[in-house]
């Protein structure tokens, strides 16, 4: 089954060690909190509540409109003080509503009820997964309903939980595997029952041992759970490296996960199907890395929805005297920097990276040399060098031709490349005007 790892790839700089020894806190947001209604890939979910309401914490907020949507769900109890346009960390404006925290935390009947998982048809679990509001936490946001309905539910031979934790400096996962790694493990048995032939695999890169020896541990005596351990190398946590290397199987662009026979969830989003599923609490937090050379006191913190970035960095000590050049929304190989620390954590968020110096900036691109290494990493196994030269002209059609629409964006030709050339950020946006153009037609 599977391989150890896969061909291409990178080895930045992990810096996990700033914030991987520090156990979860956990954060509690100030008066305002602001939720986005798009924190999923797919349609924005609706507002269903109207300025001025009473809301209580677990209360939906926002309704899933379409197939590939997900449910909005209020983590605080109070008012509805505003539903308006605001920034997200992305940079552009979404509709949000603004609540008032009233700091009490009124629950919602029967949030956080005891529930028997055993009991449940594979219906009421996928709706109970939906009511939840439950997207992929890695990155992605994909809506999980939809991930754990498949067309072929028979063909799915492996539900894979994604442990890789690849990005540098991210170490909450890694903390959540070491602090809540039963219930992880039961996350996992109850995607199981909706997947009759599968197998569980919790899929961890080398540098985790700890985590690795508490999971094999835990999975021992189950004959449907294993752990794989994947080499530790960069994009290894990528959905398509995951499943090569714990299966053996190959996916591209146009297939799905489940074509190939798989279910890929990160270790947030089980956890978030464990707490919705038997603790009866829909999907209201994450647990996000603060770190980097500038954070002031690098940790892990457990913050709800809705909060702000500034007010989490402020809570976790700030940074550190000199300041940071540069702050960074995710991990440095895909995440994004961030102009503006006053947007809201979503579902989506991952963590604030604070760099005393902006490297990419002090970067100025030269000429392609033609040495192909960005060719030699790339885990897709394209001809970058090539691909850029299609999209500085905007040929899309050679574009097309020499598959670019392959490229995930990782960054590893980006980060190798000795010419300093923005390749990632060309083929994100000849990636963009592609789906444009077909969306048009």
């Amino acid at each position: 089954m599977g391989n150890s790892t896969f061909k291409g790839g990178t080895h930045p700089y992990e810096g996990k060690e700033l914030s991987m020894d520090f156990p979860i806190r956990s954060c509690m947001p100030k008066e305002e909190l602001v939720f986005s209604m798009s924190q999923h890939i797919g349609a924005p979910a609706t507002p269903i509540v109207s300025v001025g309401d009473t809301v209580k914490m677990g209360q939906m907020i926002g309704e899933a409109s379409g197939f590939i949507s997900a449910n909005i769900i209020s983590s605080v109890s109070g008012t509805v003080k505003k539903i308006e346009p605001r920034l997200t960390p992305l940079g552009s404006k979404a509709t949000c509503i603004v609540i008032e925290n009233d700091g009490e935390y009124t629950p919602i009947e029967g949030l956080g009820q005891e529930r028997d998982y055993t009991t449940l048809t594979k219906d009421e679990i996928r709706q109970i997964i939906k009511d939840a509001g439950i997207v992929g936490m890695g990155g992605a946001g994909f809506p999980t309903h939809v991930k754990v309905t498949p067309k072929n539910e028979e063909e799915i031979d492996y539900v894979i939980i994604n442990g890789a934790e690849c990005e540098p400096y991210i170490t909450s996962d890694y903390r959540l595997m070491l602090e809540r790694p039963e219930e992880l493990i039961t996350g996992l048995k109850v995607l199981l029952r909706l997947f009759d032939n599968a197998q569980g695999v919790i899929a961890i890169e080398d540098n985790k041992p700890e985590a690795i020896a508490k999971l094999t541990y835990l999975t021992q005596d189950d004959p449907r759970l294993s752990v794989k351990v994947l080499k530790t190398k960069y994009p290894q946590g990528a959905e398509r490296q995951v499943i090569y290397v714990t299966t053996g199987r190959k996916i591209y662009s146009k297939k799905l996960p489940a074509d190939a026979g798989c279910v890929v969830n990160n270790v947030q989003t089980v956890l978030a199907v464990y707490n919705a599923v038997c603790k009866s609490t829909p999907s209201m937090s994450c647990v996000m890395t603060l770190s980097g050379d500038a954070m002031a006191e690098p940790c892990n913190y457990e913050v709800k929805f809705g909060m702000s970035h500034a007010e989490l960095l402020e809570e976790a000590g700030g940074l550190v005297e000199g300041g940071a050049e540069k702050i960074i929304s995710g991990g440095p190989m895909m995440g994004f920097a961030m102009y503006d620390m006053n947007v809201p954590i979503m579902k989506t968020s991952s963590s604030i990276l604070a760099m005393s110096k902006d490297e990419v900036a002090a970067c100025e691109p030269t000429n392609c040399i033609r040495c192909g290494r960005c060719a030699t990493v790339c885990p897709s196994h394209l001809v970058p060098q090539k691909m850029a030269e299609a999209a500085e002209r905007s040929d899309l059609a050679l574009f097309e031709k020499l598959n670019g629409m392959e490229c995930y964006e990782c960054g590893s030709c980006t980060y190798v490349c000795p010419a300093k050339r923005r390749l990632t950020q060309a083929f994100k946006q000849a990636r963009r005007a592609v789906m444009d153009n077909a969306r048009k037609k």
